[in-house]
């Protein structure tokens, strides 16, 4: 009792409270805008917090890092343009919902399951951070690849109107991923002499080409062509979320895609990008309309909404009981903790209990305060869509060159960003899926990379040492019914139909 005393009144002081309102709206802003992603938005704002207290300045950092994963569904759905790579998946069906005239109710399920599934993780985070902390102890180079080929079989869901098609971009972007140093020898691969290529293609560049410089150019061609359909202002006048007949059946959805999203969060190397395609995959298979998905389902902007902030607090559970981040901002959120004079581990739920305490309660406020902001702003952020193309355009191409040389302060990234625009362009004006060339570059490099490490780790026996380990025995099941269900899924359509017809 005591202790919730303490976490209550250092809760609500003044500082507290300001950070995490701070936190909130400037991690909603900075995830809104394409290229300034989560990480780049914590880094930033590390140094203001050295006049902080630990506990103000960590609520503060925590509430930009699941704020901007948030922010960044807002442009995915309104422009599609992801703020944040965890958006991508998003976008798919966001943008389909605003030129049908419901941005609005995309926008408002975009908040409700960001809010929910945020608030998941940080139940997690407060319950079940040591239990859960060990067990992601226990994964290997061999876990991770496993997980990452996991990831990989997503692409079959991803692959649009032609499966092959999908396919090819699958391979295409496993390939890109190849791009750089050696992981292991530090031989140089396809960089054709160039020192810029060695760190491999960024990934953030990339996407900000693939899905905001090509769409611009889409758009642009059809103004041209005349085909372009603009949205009427008046369409953005409905309701904030869909009627509570149509919501209630998303309720399992976000439920299910949170807890899934959180424990992969869990699990170091994953992310709230693996997270969103992962959950988005999986409600596309358990939905009862997976022919809406890609073409404007409002399940698919909650699966993967729910999933990529769930993540968000999974991802700080290995951090603060095991010192081991689960993703690119955690990485950075524990040198803001070792600032701060706080060592991840045991000592944080013994003589450090009611700091820690705190921030996790303050990272479950921000989730809440953010789903209340969102829902507050919706009717106004929609408006965004109704903006002319010739202002909108430059605009966005403005942003993302901006945000994508802020990145490294490097002008080659904004070189890269071009060319994945043209790619893109390319690619979608010939029936090509982006998503899973966009996959497979994030999950080329883990599988690649892990698997070597676990070779070297089997000293020449990689059947024993994979029979050794059930998580991988566990995983390789998962990948198996994830490749072979809408195998099944097929024939069992197929035969029904027969069935009718015959009947």
């Amino acid at each position: 009792m005591e202790l919730v005393r303490q976490v209550l009144g250092m809760t609500f002081e003044w500082g507290a409270l300001t950070g995490l309102i701070v936190g909130t709206v400037g991690g909603i802003v900075i995830g809104a805008l394409p290229g300034f992603s989560a990480s780049m938005g914590v880094a930033l704002l590390i140094p203001i917090t050295y006049g902080m207290s630990p506990v103000a300045g960590l609520i503060m950092l925590t509430a930009v890092y699941t704020s901007a994963i948030y922010g960044g569904s807002i442009t995915a759905t309104l422009c599609h343009t992801p703020g944040t790579p965890a958006s991508a998946a998003t976008a798919i069906d966001g943008y389909k919902l605003t030129q049908q005239g419901r941005g609005m109710e995309a926008v408002g399920v975009c908040t409700v399951a960001s809010m929910i599934g945020g608030v998941v993780g940080a139940l997690a985070l407060l319950f079940l951070s040591p239990p859960l902390g060990k067990f992601s102890l226990q994964f290997s180079a061999l876990e991770y690849c496993m997980l990452a080929i996991f990831g990989v079989t997503i692409i079959a869901s991803l692959a649009g109107e032609s499966l092959y098609k999908g396919l090819f971009s699958g391979i295409l972007g496993l390939f890109l991923g190849t791009v750089g140093l050696d992981a292991i020898t530090g031989t140089p691969r396809f960089t054709f002499g160039s020192i810029q290529l060695e760190d491999g293609i960024q990934f953030v560049p990339a996407l900000i080409g693939m899905f905001s410089i090509s769409q611009v150019m889409i758009i642009a061609d059809d103004v041209f062509k005349g085909k372009h359909t603009i949205v009427d202002e008046k369409s953005m006048t409905g309701r904030i979320l869909p009627p509570w007949s149509e919501f209630k059946g998303l309720i399992p959805t976000i439920a299910r895609s949170s807890v899934i999203g959180t424990i992969i969060g869990i699990i170091p190397a994953a992310g709230a990008g693996v997270s969103s395609w992962v959950c988005y995959s999986l409600g596309k298979k358990f939905s009862k309309h997976p022919e809406k998905f890609g073409n404007g389902s409002l399940e698919g902007v909650a699966s993967s909404e729910a999933g990529n902030n769930a993540a968000t607090g999974g991802a700080l559970v290995p951090l603060i009981t095991l010192a081991l981040p689960g993703s690119a901002v955690a990485a950075i959120l524990l040198g803001g903790m070792l600032m701060h004079g706080l060592v991840p581990g045991a000592s944080m739920f013994t003589e450090k209990a009611p700091v820690t305490y705190t921030i996790i309660f303050g990272y479950l406020l921000s989730n809440v305060l953010m789903g209340l902001i969102g829902l507050a702003v919706a009717r106004y952020v929609a408006r965004v869509s109704t903006i002319p193309m010739g202002v909108l355009g430059p605009l966005v191409v403005a942003l993302s060159a901006i945000g994508t040389y802020a990145i490294r302060n490097n002008m080659f990234d904004v070189f890269v960003m071009l060319a994945f625009g043209l790619l893109g362009y390319l690619l979608r004006r010939t029936g090509f899926a982006t998503a899973p060339l966009v996959l497979g570059m994030v999950l080329g490099e883990i599988v690649e990379s892990n698997w070597r490490r676990a070779l070297i780790m089997s000293r020449g026996n990689m059947f024993k040492y994979f029979l050794s380990r059930p998580i991988s025995l566990a995983l390789l099941v998962l990948i198996l019914l994830s490749m072979f269900t809408p195998v099944l899924m097929n024939y069992v359509n197929k035969k029904s139909r027969v069935q009718e017809k015959s009947a």
